[in-house]
């Protein structure tokens, strides 16, 4: 997986691609608006990323105390964007992209 484009023509399939880690799977279920299949995929891994995804996921789901518990953890702060900005956002970190595509 190369970018965010990229990424987004492939939810258009039955299941994510196997290259994926739990972070970009997580995010490749919400993007198919699958939250319970995307908080499995990060509900028990470590790191700031998957925690920057566990946050996303408690904030779309609406519950903002889990929320601001899970960007604690990432080393991040409650965002004012859009879920769907946010969703990008962290989709193109993970997967290398420096700067929005155009």
């Amino acid at each position: 997986m190369t970018d965010l484009t990229t990424f987004i023509d492939t939810l258009d399939r039955p299941m994510p691609p196997k290259t994926l880690g739990c972070e970009l799977r997580a995010l490749w279920w919400a993007g198919k608006s699958e939250w319970s299949r995307a908080h499995d995929q990060v509900d028990n891994a470590s790191g700031s990323h998957a925690a920057w995804v566990h946050a996303y996921l408690h904030r779309w789901e609406g519950d903002l105390g889990n929320a601001g518990y899970w960007y604690r953890r990432a080393g991040r702060h409650l965002p004012d964007q859009s879920l769907d900005d946010e969703w990008r956002d962290i989709t193109r970190k993970l997967l290398g992209e420096t700067t929005p595509a155009l």
